[in-house]
């Protein structure tokens, strides 16, 4: 327990001090509001009576479309890589598609995705899946072709046939590699999110901070802008955390070195 305080307390110090010092600085140099709110202006305006309410409703619309692009993005960049692996001269051949999906701009997409499937949630949510799916589909692939060349030979010696390989030995490798890639998709999810409700329809986060910024309630901004900060840095968290839960064989040093590398 005093270890995890240990290593929880220093970031939690520093967005202390940056808030303190952020809050000083306004006072200080007498920033007006309409430039840069005071965090203390930025909370009394997010409690107000006619304030509150729409934030909320507006942060549930957004929570509950990240979240579902997401898990169909990973669900989606799982079998892709795993149909990927398994198909000879596949992973060849799809290379260069997987890079163009990620090739195009997502100002350019979005607009497209407005005209193909309308101005509801289908476009937004198929956003978030096409650049959630990359990340997990690259590592996940990484994990598959990283598994112990002998232990590979071992089984295809004693008969095991190529699923049997696949389901015992690359794919519980990969496990590791696959959360990698989640954990970049869970931080991207969120900023994808709120880029397509800018763009088009009638609710969410993004939405909410485009009013706002239209009717100079700069205040209301910020508060939208401070709560998808800790969403992304919630859902960066979690992966993190499901991580730890799912993956127990690894060595603890080895754990570390896993999230140096992601991060």
């Amino acid at each position: 327990m005093g270890n995890k305080w240990m290593r929880g307390w220093p970031p939690l110090a520093v967005i202390a001090i940056s808030a303190a010092a952020w809050e000083a600085a306004v006072h200080l140099f007498a920033v007006d509001s309409y430039i840069l709110p005071s965090p203390s202006a930025i909370v009394r305006e997010a409690m107000l009576p006619n304030v509150r309410p729409r934030l909320e409703m507006h942060t549930l619309a957004t929570v509950w479309r990240t979240l579902t692009g997401l898990a169909l993005g990973v669900l989606a960049g799982i079998l892709l890589a795993a149909a990927i692996h398994l198909t000879p001269g596949a992973r060849r051949a799809a290379a260069p598609l997987l890079v163009l999906s990620q090739s195009v701009p997502v100002i350019v997409l979005v607009p497209l995705l407005f005209i193909w499937l309308g101005f509801g949630d289908e476009p937004k949510i198929v956003l978030i899946m096409l650049v959630c799916f990359f990340p997990v589909t690259v590592a996940m692939l990484t994990g598959l072709r990283e598994s112990d060349p002998a232990l590979r030979g071992y089984l295809a010696m004693i008969g095991a046939d190529r699923w049997t390989i696949f389901t015992r030995l690359e794919l519980p490798n990969a496990v590791p590699y696959l959360f990698s890639g989640f954990r970049i998709a869970a931080a991207y999810s969120v900023t994808t999110t709120v880029a397509a409700e800018w763009f088009g329809g009638g609710s969410g986060l993004g939405y909410y901070i485009k009013l706002s910024y239209n009717g100079f309630e700069i205040a209301r901004v910020y508060a939208g802008t401070i709560i998808i900060i800790a969403f992304s840095m919630l859902m960066f968290g979690l992966a993190a955390l499901a991580e730890r839960l799912v993956v127990r064989w690894r060595p603890k040093a080895e754990r570390r070195d896993g999230h140096a590398a992601g991060a």
